[in-house]
């Protein structure tokens, strides 16, 4: 594996990671909407993610065969959850039904909060990756020196 095949790795996971977080950051800011351009309550989303080969165009060519197996992470959708919407009593509120209750997203934001620090995790991890491969192609350009 060459050093832009370990970059272009590194940077399939933090592209990933972003989308993930702004969707995380959606469910947030959408807890509490009980009404969208759709009709009815925001539904809660997900990130789908898959694995895709990192292929230079080099080993394209040559199929070469300690590159076959690398991949990356790609956002293969965003995923709309299909929970139960919460049922929450409050008759004051515009959007209550005739028996007082209104329908709320089923959004858990503590759920939600831990997605986010385990997304903030991945991220820095796939950072710490990309600045290994800097400090290793660093280390070479030095040999190369001297």
């Amino acid at each position: 594996m060459d050093f832009m095949t370990a970059l272009d790795i590194g940077a399939s996971g933090l592209k990933a990671e972003r989308a993930y977080l702004n969707v995380i950051s959606m469910n947030l800011a959408n807890a509490r909407t009980t009404r969208t351009v759709d009709g009815g309550p925001y539904r809660r989303k997900s990130v789908s993610f898959a694995s895709t080969p990192i292929y230079s165009p080099f080993d394209q060519a040559m199929n070469d065969q300690l590159n076959r197996d690398l991949s990356g992470v790609k956002v293969q959708g965003i995923v709309v959850d299909q929970r139960p919407f919460k049922q929450v009593f409050d008759p004051g509120h515009p959007d209550a039904n005739a028996q007082g209750f209104v329908t709320y997203p089923d959004i858990n934001v503590v759920e939600e909060m831990t997605n986010m620090i385990t997304t903030m995790r991945s991220y820095e991890a796939s950072v710490q990756s990309i600045e290994a491969v800097k400090s290793m192609f660093n280390k070479a350009l030095a040999i190369g020196r001297t």
